[in-house]
């Protein structure tokens, strides 16, 4: 502790006379990201780290998301759609090739959609291809595709990560030397250190700004303000310090943007395992978590407290915080009434993140004023993602949920916390034939609702973007509508802010 307070007070200084960071003698930007991605393929993994290095920079798909959350054309210059909106004709861009010189054509959306929906397929989202009935080469410049049901939303899932289309000849490889069409090209990976990418000169549309890009794993929030000050890195577009944010502001090389994202924080609950099957127990949790404390322990008070899996900004979102508020007495008679008066002992799984492992400290101690008693287990990404995620091994864990418009995960019968009510399918099938702004409003109200009451899991917060970077380095997202570090319109400005 001693050591960190004597390294901040030098950073604090060296700020002070303005010894960093220098702008790079080369026309390249180098980028900090908290975790290093488990691989490089965004069709065969969920961390969202794999997303932050290549979603629109190296991988493309037949739509991309914008800043705003809005759905534009990428590998698709536009598209059609039927009347009962089940058949969408997409008409792709010409003399487009991937990184290594193969020709892109409408067999490679066919390859690319077929393997996401196969029975063997490794895609995390992989409902989000289950309504594909067919995928039809009408050209090479054509491709049709059908659906088993209307799906509101199927334009915005086919820009996602999950949906990117990928050639033949180098999906197998793609986990590490990544092959795409996008604006920048995979370099090298230095496992455990930095992710290294260059301008694709021969990119079929617009060209990036900048001639490199250098992803630096830096996991210690410490490290990753000494690096910025020092001039080490040029922007960290998650920073993992927030309480290092008021020595940074009013410092004009530097710029701080708080925006938002779609990650949805919470307590997971595993659903089936006793005795959180038993619904008093659940909400014996949810009413034990102070959020404001949590907010404030976790992010320096950045954080909108959530009361469903639903975010704060989506016009169709519903204030539910108040369905549980923060009740200890309340939640010790829950556990009393469960069966449960001499309390219970849980585990609690935590990845990595800074926000799981400082929060799971501060929710392990609310958890225990009420006679829950909490072993926490910190454990590495890859160990999350086999047993929490991907075999339901677990009590307790916290995540943050980035994916968009997510709600519908919780209608999946294998999903990790194991819901699947079949009120709650019904309403996501119903939302999925919804045709007015209004029915879905109402259906997603009607679903915030249902998972509030149940209480599922329990709900935190809002996941705050926080952005610092060097105030010269222009065009980055402030927002963060899918989980990406898009650099493809970043640049160096010719002149300093004044």
């Amino acid at each position: 502790m001693i050591a960190l307070r004597t390294l901040l007070v030098a950073l604090t200084l060296c700020a002070a006379v303005a010894c960093g960071p220098p702008r790079p003698p080369e026309n390249a930007a180098r980028i900090g990201i908290a975790l290093e991605p488990p691989n490089l393929d965004p069709t065969a993994g969920a961390a969202a780290a794999i997303d932050e290095v290549v979603y629109a920079n190296v991988f493309e798909g037949l739509t991309r998301v914008g800043e705003r959350g809005e759905v534009l054309p990428a590998l698709a210059s536009r598209w059609d759609v039927s009347e009962d909106r089940l058949v969408y004709t997409f008409h792709l861009r010409t003399s487009v090739r991937y990184h290594d010189g193969t020709a892109f054509d409408a067999a490679d959306v066919k390859f690319s959609l077929d393997r996401a929906r196969a029975p063997d397929s490794t895609n995390a989202q992989k409902g989000l291809f289950e309504p594909i009935a067919s995928v039809e080469v009408v050209d090479p410049t054509t491709v049709k595709i059908t659906l088993s049901r209307p799906v509101s939303d199927f334009l915005f899932n086919m820009g996602l990560g999950d949906a990117v289309i990928v050639a033949p000849e180098s999906a197998a490889t793609n986990a590490s030397k990544p092959i795409g069409t996008g604006p920048f090209a995979f370099k090298r990976w230095m496992k455990g250190t930095r992710i290294e990418l260059v301008r694709n000169d021969a990119y079929w549309g617009t060209p990036a700004k900048l001639d490199k890009l250098a992803f630096l794993v830096i996991p210690d929030p410490s490290a990753a303000y000494a690096a910025l000050l020092a001039g080490d890195v040029d922007s960290f577009p998650n920073f993992p310090a927030p309480e290092l944010l008021p020595q940074i502001k009013g410092d004009p090389r530097f710029e701080i943007a708080i925006g938002t994202t779609e990650g949805e924080t919470i307590l997971a609950i595993n659903n089936t395992k006793p005795p959180f099957d038993d619904v008093r127990v659940r909400r014996a949790i949810a009413h034990a978590i102070n959020r404001k404390a949590l907010i404030d322990g976790v992010g320096e008070g950045y954080g909108t407290p959530i009361g469903s899996h639903f975010a704060p900004h989506n016009k169709a979102y519903v204030d539910l915080t108040g369905r549980y508020p923060y009740n200890p007495t309340k939640a010790r008679s829950l556990l009393a009434e469960a069966g449960h008066a001499s309390g219970i002992t849980v585990s609690l799984k935590l990845p990595p993140v800074v926000y799981a492992r400082r929060g799971g400290e501060i929710i392990a101690a609310q958890l225990k004023a009420v006679g829950i008693a909490t072993k926490i287990e910190n454990i590495e990404w890859a160990q999350w993602l086999d047993q929490v995620f991907g075999r339901g091994d677990f009590d307790l864990t916290i995540v943050s949920h980035t994916e968009p418009n997510d709600i519908g995960i919780y209608a999946r019968d294998d999903y990790y916390f194991h819901y699947a009510k079949p009120e709650f399918k019904a309403l996501m099938s119903a939302l999925d034939r919804a045709t007015t702004e209004d029915e879905r409003t109402k259906l997603l109200q009607d679903a915030q609702r249902m998972l509030a009451d149940d209480a599922v899991n329990a709900f935190l917060y809002q996941l705050p973007k926080i952005g610092v970077w060097n105030a010269d380095l222009r065009g980055q997202w402030r927002n963060s509508p899918v989980q990406a570090n898009d650099m493809t319109a970043a640049y160096w400005a010719r002149e300093k802010p004044k």
